[in-house]
């Protein structure tokens, strides 16, 4: 069992969330149990999610996305209440953290990614977006199956660009805007989880290869490489929950 406040503490120590201007609060969100001894981790603090952590009888929900969002309606009913209200019967503290996750070097989304994915030489270069490379060359259609395989969902593949991709950007979620960035630096491939209309043309007209993984798909890891790190040093169970999500 660990004390909530000295996780948080650590985990902000990991993360620095003082170091970016973010679109919901990043930390604890709603407040539990004082004492932690089960985490159960998520992409989303959906129902699902929090029904499996009453289950699991977990002290703490960690998540990529939580509540509070910038621009939402402030009124806490309907399924906001119903989801709060749920954490607060039981005692469960719901911690999220955002962009920091994304971009942490060791636990972030864009460092996981690149793990599960096998690119090589994995690198951020601005606006949350990393580079790397493969191993060997691979054609258009053999690196949608490989991104495919390793994420366990197809992924939508359009542009057009080098018979054979060697380098590759990217961002996790809903970074299809940063597709400049990754024109920029020259490479023949870039990911990430979800596409606008605008970003199919882009593509085909710029001469690249885009590839939306999934919004949900493409940030299965920060969360859990985070939770798997809290339980080494507090010494508590941690268990990720996927909660299937198609977008």
């Amino acid at each position: 069992m660990a004390n909530r406040n000295e996780i948080l503490a650590k985990i902000n120590e990991w993360l620095q969330p003082e170091n970016f201007q973010d679109y919901a609060p990043n930390g604890l969100q709603v407040e539990g149990s004082e004492h932690v001894s089960v985490i159960v981790s998520g992409v989303t603090a959906s129902q699902a999610l929090i029904d499996e952590a009453v289950k699991q009888n977990a002290d703490m929900i960690l998540v990529h996305h939580g509540y509070f969002w910038k621009g939402e309606d402030q009124a806490i009913r309907g399924m906001k209440k119903n989801r709060i209200k749920q954490l607060l019967d039981n005692d469960i503290n719901l911690v999220a953290y955002h962009l920091p996750l994304d971009d942490h070097p060791e636990y972030g989304n864009n460092r996981q990614l690149a793990n599960v994915l096998n690119i090589q030489n994995a690198t951020p270069i601005g606006g949350l977006v990393w580079q790397g490379e493969l191993s060997e060359p691979m054609t258009p259609e053999a690196f949608g199956l490989h991104i495919a395989r390793a994420l366990h969902r197809q992924p939508l593949h359009v542009g057009n660009g080098s018979e054979k991709i060697k380098t590759v950007a990217w961002c996790t979620g809903a970074a299809q805007g940063f597709i400049n960035i990754a024109l920029n630096a020259g490479v023949d491939a870039y990911i990430s989880g979800e596409i606008s209309e605008p970003t199919t043309h882009t593509a085909r007209e710029c001469g690249i290869h885009y590839y939306a993984a999934g919004h949900h798909a493409t940030e299965r890891y920060g969360v859990q490489a985070l939770g798997e790190a809290l339980a080494r040093e507090f010494g508590v169970r941690h268990q990720f929950v996927d909660c299937d999500n198609p977008v």
